[in-house]
């Protein structure tokens, strides 16, 4: 099934400190439902959510979206659809 998929790394760790899945046909309706905190995490960084879904649409879009590194807090963000 393909997802739009946030996750969060630290410290330069291999494994993410947090992983949100969204399947994408569930994506409209789940926005909703993402926690307004981590809508303003996201939007402070830059991405927005509603905006995403649009693009996840197209088919032929897959992989990483965008990939943020915040150097000063030790933080990598990555949004993908895979």
């Amino acid at each position: 099934m393909i997802s739009l998929k946030i996750r969060i790394f630290e410290n330069d760790e291999a494994d993410p400190k947090t992983t949100i899945s969204i399947p994408l046909g569930m994506l409209g309706f789940v926005s909703r439902l993402v926690p307004a905190t981590l809508k303003e995490s996201l939007a402070k960084k830059g991405i927005d959510v509603a905006a995403i879904g649009d693009v996840a649409k197209n088919d032929e879009i897959r992989g990483i979206l965008v990939e943020i590194e915040e150097h000063k807090k030790g933080e990598k963000t990555v949004v993908s659809i895979e």
